[in-house]
């Protein structure tokens, strides 16, 4: 599946918070990978969303791009929101975690929960850098080895 195709999907079902945000979103040739296309939306809305969602007082601006690598795909989605303190990054793909308090942000602290199991069942890994002022990169990884009966044998034992 193209991965680009997915985000632009992504950006559709964001366009009311894109809009409200004057958000300027730019996208880098995705690649096509081999996985869950449902499961990668989810992923995508997950981060631009967020990076519209935390935002600081400039109009957001975020980028997604791809990188390759040996054995994988390198995404990336940077934005120039309110940052992630370093000592808080630790706790952020853990399941109900918040950062913040539910007056400041909505939000039930399980997105990037979830993404993270999806990027792991496609045999990847997400994390992100940011030094706490000025933004975040979220990074995940897809493999290039990962084969379509791979998802689909994952997905199957997700759902039993």
């Amino acid at each position: 599946m193209d991965l680009g195709t997915v985000v632009e999907r992504a950006l559709n079902n964001l366009g009311p918070a894109i809009e409200e945000s004057h958000a300027h979103i730019e996208v880098s040739r995705m690649p096509a990978v081999s996985a869950d296309e449902t499961q990668m939306l989810q992923v995508f809305q997950n981060l631009i969303g967020n990076a519209i969602k935390y935002r600081g007082e400039e109009t957001p601006r975020i980028r997604v791009a791809a990188k390759e690598g040996e054995s994988a795909w390198e995404i990336t989605v940077r934005d120039n929101g309110i940052g992630i303190p370093p000592e808080q990054q630790h706790r952020l793909f853990q399941m109900f975690v918040r950062l913040h308090t539910r007056s400041e942000y909505e939000g039930t602290g399980i997105g990037l929960a979830l993404a993270r199991r999806i990027v792991e069942r496609h045999g990847g890994r997400i994390w992100v850098e940011s030094d706490g002022r000025t933004g975040s990169t979220f990074h995940f990884t897809i493999s290039k080895g990962l084969a379509a009966s791979t998802v689909e044998e994952s997905e199957e034992r997700h759902n039993d």
